[in-house]
């Protein structure tokens, strides 16, 4: 069986067990990575591709995702992100627009844009209680806005690697790269917002709230913490992370690790939002952030076994290879290669990384610019995320959506963003060079 066909049967195989037979992610993911290598014939190479896949993601997400988990499950019950909220409520008075802003902020800074997604779940949540919005549209706005920055914008981790490859041979501009790469965000930002609203059925009119804070029980007041308690485990990783990328101080570069950063935040959340508390309430609120972080790492190393195992098929350079041999206009090449890679390998940031391998050798034969190279690539990653994909996966047990529901607002929303973005690509190249 040839690897594309391999990859269509793998697919459909975990559509049904999780949107028709409610199977489990964990066991749908692992029994479609064994299902993919027995179909390749590399039974005695599958197991060890498995668990290469899960460690790699284990590695990368379990520090992060166990201490955003604590800090959002401590955020959540000492009242901090109701301040946050409330806060949030009276200065934008759009809340969907603001939580797809906060993402689209912070994904750069923090170099991990499921980091700011954990990190503002919270928020978005207690914004959807407040409001009694639809289920999902806070969650599916703020994972949008990760999305369009991380993508799109210098010097997120994908593109500086493009700019800093590249410009020994060609004349790419950094500082060009940032002004094109931000205005396409804008677009696409625009493009992702009116998806998320037409999609939970909500027009633009009603993201508009007059709200007034609701008066509290004085003895409820008595226990929420500061502002400073509130805002500091969340300012505090992102200031440790932006130190990192701006010094090349050795202290900044250890505790400026998004794992360090978050488990600095985790500890600011232990201790100043959680003063006025029962230490037994504080240590029950921290034990089930733990537990809610591991089954998020299940499903997300999960997704890390199908990856390792379609990349043991073939399926990514197969994938490359018919593109860049077909007839496809080559201001598409780059981003049929970029949506390949990320719809079979999952992480976005690693698209970027192996999109980038594949596409610059051949850059000569292609003859574009290399910024319009770079975003037709960058924009192709935006298609398709799916089950192999570690943020599917975050979203829904965070989110506390199930695969439809994560498939219409995060994959779809992709795809559009994607098609936007490579559009407004298109125009740039036709109408400047």
């Amino acid at each position: 069986m040839g690897p594309i066909t391999i990859f269509i049967v793998a697919l459909i195989f975990i559509l049904i067990l999780t949107a028709r037979l409610r199977v489990h992610p964990f066991l749908s993911l692992i029994a479609a990575s064994m299902l993919v290598g027995l179909l390749a014939g590399e039974a005695e190479g599958t197991m060890d591709a498995i668990t290469a896949g899960m460690s790699s993601i284990f590695a990368e997400f379990a520090i992060v995702v166990t201490a955003g988990s604590i800090i959002g499950i401590i955020l959540q019950r000492s009242g901090a992100t109701s301040i946050i909220a409330d806060d949030i409520i009276k200065i934008f008075k759009k809340p969907v627009l603001a939580l797809f802003l906060l993402g689209f902020m912070f994904a750069v800074p923090m170099m991990c844009l499921i980091l700011a997604f954990i990190i503002f779940l919270p928020v978005a949540k207690d914004l959807s209680e407040k409001l009694n919005l639809k289920k999902g549209v806070t969650e599916g706005a703020l994972a949008l806005g990760t999305m369009v920055s991380f993508g799109l914008v210098y010097p997120s981790p994908g593109i500086y690697a493009f700019v800093r490859d590249v410009g020994p041979t060609t004349e790419i501009s950094a500082l060009r790269v940032l002004v094109t790469g931000t205005l396409i965000a804008v677009f696409v930002s625009l493009v992702g917002y009116l998806y998320i609203m037409k999609v939970f059925k909500m027009n633009i009119k009603g993201d508009y709230f007059r709200y007034t804070t609701p008066a509290k029980d004085p003895a409820v007041v008595s226990l929420l913490p500061t502002r400073v308690a509130c805002y500091a485990p969340i300012i505090i990783p992102v200031v440790l992370i932006l130190m990192r990328i701006t010094t090349h101080a050795d202290v900044f570069y250890f505790i400026g690790n998004p794992g360090m950063a978050l488990m600095s935040g985790a500890v600011v959340a232990m201790i100043l939002p959680t003063r006025k508390f029962a230490a037994a309430d504080v240590r029950a609120w921290i034990e089930k952030g733990i537990r809610r972080s591991g089954l998020v790492m299940l499903d997300i190393c999960g997704g890390g076994a199908l990856g390792a195992t379609l990349v043991l098929a073939g399926v990514g350079e197969a994938l490359g290879n018919m593109l860049i041999t077909s007839s496809v206009p080559v201001l598409f090449i780059p981003f049929l290669i970029g949506a390949a890679i990320q719809t079979v390998q999952g992480s976005r940031m690693v698209t970027l990384f192996v999109a980038s391998a594949l596409v610059i050798p051949i850059m000569p034969q292609l003859g574009l610019p290399a910024e319009i190279v770079l975003f037709s690539m960058a924009s192709g990653t935006f298609l398709i995320s799916h089950f192999n994909d570690p943020f599917f996966w975050i979203l829904g047990d965070l989110a506390d959506m199930e695969t439809p529901e994560i498939l219409k607002t995060y994959t779809m929303g992709g795809i559009v963003m994607g098609i936007a973005s490579m559009a407004i690509t298109s125009i740039i190249y036709y109408a400047f060079y």
